[in-house]
């Protein structure tokens, strides 16, 4: 091939050397590929790991095996994901290579003996949970164990790159103790994390993450805010950090090959290879403190290609060293490709180095003065090169980006080189090292308050489609910003200007065409070629300007998501709309617009809609239950009603607050689980919301079109329905038009008997739509729906979930009663509309924001 393409177009020996050099890395690349993958194929974990996924083989799939392992990372922290009725499980993953198995009889694959003992090298992920927990969490990188772990398929939703997940059973036991360059580097650590024990929370926990990417003890709450300012990389050690370190031996990277050059190198008169060595050092030093993370090899590889240089007297030149390195790293570790931290790190770098300077320098000619200008051009570089890729990974966008960015700039070097400091002086003069704990706090503080602050900003997170159509939708997007800027940055008046254009330069001279006059030919040509020179210009202006207006009308429309022009682009929510179920995943959350008076005769006129409503639960996840108000256009809560503690329903309570005025809080009288209640305690006293009891019997109304009344808990009946569950808040609520609802919460049989008992007697009759209670279970008392008789029922479960919700005997029963089943796994929100019960229907909006569909019932 590369004999066919040089004979027939490549004649240029540089084409040639260029074509042979990329069909050299793409063979290296697919023979490191071949090599680093078959280790997720070698020895008998993987045959038993298919074995435990296998349908019908129950004994391999509780089946625990003997290996011995040696842990390559630091044990993560995480909660698990399934969010039922208690707030998640505590968990550790510890990635780890196994290096021996020994296979019980009767779970040897094909080869291998029975009960036998197989030396083999298998990266796996370790999962820990429960009472192991302790064992584990300060374990070092390089330590050798030996474990019992049942054997599960990796693909289990915690890693992608293992050939098995062990889930462990009992204590680890050492074989070997770490490496010492681990010891060191884990007393390092340590030591960081004690000696800022004194500061407050958020820089406790933000200082070891900046230094050292230590994010062990940082608030969920403040993560969540780096993330929705896309301040993210603040928390994942970086090229900056290495930089800044660097930096202080080297000084400016401009000046570290001459004479003139500063920094510790300098100061001390260190040769160039000397400073290289100590330079390499300090490079290794670093990837181990901070561990081998994606960004971290991508700086470290950068900056010794960079001390290379160095050393040999050559100049530096960044996007070669950086090209270079991509290349080197991706043929030894072949799963980095697939790394989104090392395609950030790779992308940021690459703005910072090719656009940035452009793009500072176009600033500067328009006036901005020259620290401003860099720093605006290198954040906002990095950003447009790097949010195409994060809004695959989040699906939204963030407008205060590049203004917090530029905020946390002059904080982020103190912090790192004060931090540093500190790690390095702890271990042997710790009482010093908490006196420098105490100015690096402030600049770690004042990071967390810009986080925390640029979060509750309108437009820090904006719901934006992911996937490839949302890359290619917001870089077309990028590229139209960047080329309408000029425009909306002129150039500053210089002298021979008008206005914000540049002087008139001089035209070559145009020689005139063959059988023209020399006097006059060259003087028509040149003016003809002036005219369609500034017709072209003054085009250009114009489509820019279009362009600009464009851009500068869908900035508000983004920002402040007016309901009118949402619901035109979506078709969310219907017009009229009466309530709606929003899909929360495995949870509940259900929304009762409170319509203005003029309008509760009939809601489908009106502009954009209500934007306030009564909110019935939470759900599970904070940003959901902030995507569901935000796309219903509901900035006001009257109430917020909570029907039992479980974290199902309550653990999305700040994602209503959030930016929203909420009057009230009310849950039921039980404070099960306790923990759960207190949260929703704190989180109310946060915001200055009081929370309130819900009582039988109890009757409110909001606004003309909305009132309910409390069917349940009964105090006299908990003996006889003990638990959470049944000390859920149910009620009917009665809508404007006569339309009546009944939402159980997750009442289980024996309250759903009582209730139907008390209400039985009351002379109630069937209502209009039914919420389901406890997500659809089995556990239902068909009696109460059989008397309530609904028309259409509502199923508020997630995708896939665990507890095989809802249950296939119950979606039946609800049938034959003759009520439609929406369930929101299958139709994403549901919305009721209809002034009146003949009117009933039901319109639903798939989360992956196909348009929306009606439905009559």
């Amino acid at each position: 091939m590369f004999l066919l393409l040089y004979s027939a177009r490549w004649r240029r020996r540089g084409a040639a050397t260029t074509v042979a050099a990329v069909l050299l890395t793409g063979a290296a690349a697919a023979t490191a590929t071949l090599l680093h993958t078959a280790d997720l194929h070698r020895g008998p974990l993987p045959g038993l790991a298919h074995s435990a996924s296998a349908p019908g083989a129950p004994a391999a799939a509780g089946a625990i095996v003997g290996v011995d392992l040696t842990i390559t990372g630091d044990p993560r922290a995480s909660t698990s994901r399934s969010r039922g009725t208690s707030a998640g499980q505590a968990l550790l993953t510890v990635e780890a290579v196994v290096d021996r198995v020994g296979v019980p009889d009767g779970l040897a694959p094909d080869g291998l003996a029975p009960g036998g003992t197989v030396r083999t090298r298998t990266p796996v992920t370790v999962l820990v949970r429960g009472e192991g927990l302790e064992a584990w969490q300060h374990l070092l990188p390089s330590t050798r164990l030996a474990v019992e772990a049942q054997v599960r398929p990796a693909g289990e939703g915690y890693d992608t790159e293992s050939a098995a997940l062990l889930l462990t059973h009992g204590p680890p036991r050492q074989l070997a103790p770490p490496s010492l360059p681990q010891r060191i580097a884990g007393r390092l650590r340590a030591g960081l994390r004690s000696a800022v024990d004194g500061l407050p929370p958020d820089a406790r926990g933000l200082l070891p993450a900046l230094v050292v990417g230590d994010v062990s003890r940082l608030p969920d709450d403040l993560q969540e805010a780096f993330r929705a300012t896309d301040m993210a990389h603040l928390v994942a050690v970086s090229g900056a950090n290495l930089a800044i370190v660097l930096g202080v031996l080297l000084g400016a990277p401009g000046r570290a090959g001459r004479s003139e050059r500063r920094g510790l190198a300098g100061l001390l008169g260190l040769s160039l290879r000397t400073t290289a060595l100590l330079g390499t050092a300090v490079t290794l030093a670093f990837v181990t403190i901070c561990r081998p993370e994606p960004s971290v090899l991508r700086a470290a590889g950068t900056g010794l290609v960079g001390l290379l240089a160095l050393a040999a007297g050559r100049p530096r030149q960044a996007v070669p060293a950086l090209s270079g390195t991509v290349l080197l790293l991706v043929l030894l570790d072949p799963h980095l490709a697939r790394s989104f931290g090392f395609l950030l790190s790779v992308l940021a770098t690459t703005g910072l180095l090719v656009l940035g300077p452009h793009w500072a320098d176009a600033l500067r000619a328009r006036g901005w003065p020259h620290h401003l200008a860099t720093a605006v051009a290198a954040t906002a570089a990095a950003q447009a090169l790097c949010a195409p890729v994060t809004v695959v990974l989040s699906a939204h966008i963030s407008l205060v980006a590049i203004p917090c960015n530029l905020l946390a700039e002059p904080a982020v070097a103190p912090a790192t080189l004060l931090g540093f400091a500190v790690l390095a002086v702890e271990p042997v003069l710790p009482a010093v090292a908490g006196l420098l704990a105490e100015p690096a706090g402030l600049p770690a503080g004042w990071l967390a308050a810009v986080a925390r602050h640029g979060a509750e900003l309108p437009g820090a997170r904006l719901s934006w489609p992911g996937g490839l159509l949302g890359t290619a939708t917001l870089a077309l997007a990028t590229v139209a910003a960047c080329w309408s800027a000029p425009l909306l940055l002129p150039r500053r008046a210089v002298p021979g200007g008008v206005g914000g254009a540049p002087p008139a330069v001089p035209l070559p001279a145009v020689p005139p065409p063959a059988g023209a006059s020399p006097a006059g030919g060259s003087s028509r040509a040149g003016r003809a070629r002036l005219r369609h020179i500034r017709l072209r210009y003054v085009r250009l202006r114009h489509v820019r300007a279009v362009v600009a207006g464009l851009l500068l009308l869908a900035l508000p429309a983004v920002l402040l998501r007016p309901p009118l022009l949402t619901r035109i682009a979506t078709g969310w929510p219907p017009p009229g709309w009466r309530l709606a179920m929003c899909d929360v995943g495995q949870g509940d959350m259900l929304v009762l617009p409170v319509t203005a008076p003029g309008d509760a005769a009939d809601q489908s006129t009106g502009d954009g809609g209500p934007d306030s409503a009564v909110v019935v639960d939470a759900g599970p996840d904070p940003q959901a239950a902030d995507r569901c108000l935000r796309d219903l256009g509901i900035t006001t809560v009257p109430l917020l009603l909570l029907t039992h503690f479980h974290a199902d329903h309550v653990e999305g309570v700040p994602g209503v607050l959030r930016g929203r005025r909420v009057g009230a809080v009310e849950g039921t009288a039980l404070d099960d689980p306790p923990g759960e209640a207190a949260r929703v305690l704190r989180w109310a006293s946060a915001a200055g919301v009081p929370l309130a009891r819900a009582v039988r019997g109890e009757r409110r109304t909001a606004g003309p079109g909305l009132s309910w009344e409390v069917l349940w808990p009964d105090g006299s009946a908990a003996a006889d329905a003990p638990g959470a569950n049944n000390a859920s808040v149910a009620l009917l609520v009665t809508l404007g038009g006569g339309l009546r609802l009944a939402l159980l919460g997750d009442l289980e049989p024996p309250a759903q008997s009582a209730l139907l008992a008390r209400i039985g007697r009351s002379g109630r009759t069937r209502v209009d739509v039914l919420k389901v209670a406890h997500h659809g279970s089995a556990h239902q008392d068909a009696a109460l729906a059989a008397f309530l008789r609904p028309r259409l029922a509502l199923i508020s479960c997630g995708r896939d979930n665990p507890y095989g919700h809802p249950a296939a005997r119950t979606v039946d029963q609800l049938r034959a009663l003759g009520a439609t089943v929406l369930r929101t796994d299958q139709s994403g929100d549901i919305a009721v509309t209809g002034g009146t019960p003949a009117a009933l229907a039901a319109v639903v909006h798939p989360l992956d924001h196909q348009p929306a569909r009606g439905r009559r019932t």
